[in-house]
């Protein structure tokens, strides 16, 4: 399937696009000398940018389809690229859109069955296998070129080595995937005579209070991207909830353990590889401090 000129659509969200990433080389590798554009959410761009199999990006930040002038001018822009082919792995009603009204005469690689794949990564594979994409990677992503200097970073904010990885966060949209006896579980960890450090997003800072060990006290403090995943890899151990950061340390192949309520599944995350484990429970709330110790290596 010749091609110049591709157009990947994957909006997110961030765990997605970091369990694609062995995707995404895979099309690099079988569109060696083909320029590759990702149609992605201007949260993503930074990231994405530093993707060595991402040559540029275009922001859509999914505006609402009544935004006419928005939708115009995001279809005006796609038709002037003259993409030769469209690799939609975000397969969701809006790309289906795009594909009857943007760039209807392309041809596009997609998923378009209602019948639902194991996983969503999993149908990502199947994806590339009906297009005659070998999946040399896909199954294995790795995100080490997410990492940058970690003694400039360690510098920056007073983190000892070696230290533990917390996650005790979770989209806004789902808090029901927050264990919520992270606090006790730094502070006992700290007991055991283990450093700490605590991953925190911008939603929630609040939390920083009550956890025990290092953590960021204001936005200013708060790690990017890349210092995230340095932090991660540097980390003896990382214990976080089914969340884009925890599927950043499965990704790096780093020891670590995913705490799973009951709204999730562990084989559909696809976050359980080499080293990093998951631990699912009918009721997170129950899940208590000891039963997560127990998983533990002596580092």
């Amino acid at each position: 399937m010749p091609a110049s000129k591709l157009l990947l659509i994957k909006h997110g969200a961030f765990g997605d696009l970091i369990q694609a990433d062995g995707i995404f080389r895979d099309i690099r590798q079988h569109f060696s000398h083909a320029e590759i554009v990702l149609l992605t959410m201007s949260r993503y761009e930074s990231l994405m940018q530093r993707s060595p199999y991402i040559d540029r990006i275009i922001i859509d930040d999914r505006q609402p389809l009544i935004h006419l002038k928005q939708q115009l001018k995001l279809r005006q822009q796609l038709i002037q690229e003259q993409f030769d082919l469209v690799v939609d792995l975000q397969n969701s009603d809006r790309s289906a859109l795009y594909q009857r009204l943007f760039l209807p005469k392309l041809k596009w690689i997609s998923r378009r069955s209602k019948v639902s794949p194991e996983s969503g990564l999993k149908g990502l594979v199947q994806l590339l296998s009906e297009a005659d994409i070998p999946a040399h990677h896909a199954l294995s992503p790795n995100v080490v070129w997410m990492v940058e200097n970690t003694p400039e970073i360690l510098r920056k904010h007073p983190i000892n080595k070696p230290y533990i990885a917390l996650i005790p966060g979770s989209s806004a949209q789902h808090k029901e995937k927050r264990w919520p006896h992270y606090p006790a579980l730094s502070k006992a960890l700290i007991r055991l005579g283990y450093d700490v450090v605590n991953i925190l997003g911008p939603d929630e800072l609040d939390m920083a209070a009550n956890l025990a060990g290092y953590s960021p006290m204001s936005k200013d403090d708060l790690f990017n991207w890349f210092e995230l995943a340095s932090i991660l890899n540097k980390a003896s151990f990382v214990i976080g909830n089914d969340t884009g950061p925890s599927h950043i340390a499965s990704c790096l192949d780093r020891p670590g353990l995913a705490l799973f309520g009951p709204t999730t599944s562990v084989s559909r995350s696809e976050i359980v590889r080499g080293q990093f484990q998951a631990l699912q429970v009918n009721d997170l709330r129950q899940l208590s401090v000891d039963q997560v110790l127990k998983h533990l290596p002596r580092i």
